[in-house]
Formats: structure tokens, C-alpha cells, sequence
């Protein structure tokens, strides 16, 4: 009978103990935007990706450095655009016409730079001034 006791005392101290260091586990329900947010963000990722793709051709980073840019600059700048701003990117370098349109591509490239510029985001460009 002692030793039942002992057992059982030991049982009920051992079970307070790892009561303590059980953790409560809560669930909720995934809201609709938050899924939306998550694939608008992988989205605005392959976009930025295939921008960056584009400005590492030869071709193209000959015409950045012809127009003063650095195409390092250029690819970090990529990397800052809003979601939606490489989704627009994306897809009007999509609707260029191939050849002649990798001009187009590098004229909206730099007027996006221009236009982050105007508006104080980054200072590429020693002729603009910022509008902050």
C-alpha cells in the first residue's frame, strides 16, 4: 500500500511538471486576403525575376551605360518596385515587339528610374530633384 502511494505521488508530480511545459496550440481561419496577398507576392517575384533577366543581357546593359545608368543600379532598383509596378513592367516588356522593343524596354526602365527619382526614392540621376 506505501509503495502504491509513492508511486502515485511520483505519478501526479512527474504529470505537473510536464503540464508546465506544454505548449497550447491556437487555429484560425486563413482570410481570403492574406492567400491573395501571398500569390500577388510570389507573382511580383517572377515578375522582378524576368525584369533582372532582361537587364542582364549584353545587349541591353550596353544601352543602360550608353544612357548613363549603372545596371547595377537599375537591378537594385528592380528589386524596390511595388508589386504591382513589376507586375506593369512585366508585362509591357511581355508586349514589346522582339528586337526593336528592347529600346522601348530600356526608355520605360529609365523612365521608371526618372519617376522614383522625381519622387525622392532614390537619387540616381544628378539632374532631377526631388519633390520631398
Amino acid at each position: 500500500m506505501m509503495m502504491a502511494k509513492r508511486f502515485l505521488s511520483a505519478f501526479l508530480v512527474a504529470s505537473m511538471l510536464f503540464t508546465g511545459s506544454m505548449q497550447s496550440v491556437q487555429a484560425a481561419m486563413i482570410g481570403t486576403d492574406q492567400v491573395a496577398a501571398s500569390t500577388i507576392s510570389a507573382q511580383g517575384e517572377q515578375d522582378r525575376a524576368k525584369i533582372v533577366s532582361m537587364l542582364s543581357r549584353d545587349e541591353v546593359q550596353s544601352e543602360l551605360v550608353k544612357r548613363g545608368i549603372d545596371p547595377a543600379e537599375a537591378k537594385s532598383r528592380v528589386a524596390a518596385l511595388s508589386d504591382e509596378e513589376a507586375s506593369h513592367l512585366a508585362t509591357q516588356l511581355d508586349r514589346a515587339p522582339a528586337g526593336g522593343g528592347i529600346i522601348g524596354a530600356i526608355v520605360l526602365v529609365f523612365f521608371v528610374l526618372l519617376l522614383t527619382d522625381i519622387l525622392g526614392f532614390t537619387k540616381i540621376f544628378p539632374f532631377t530633384r526631388s519633390v520631398r
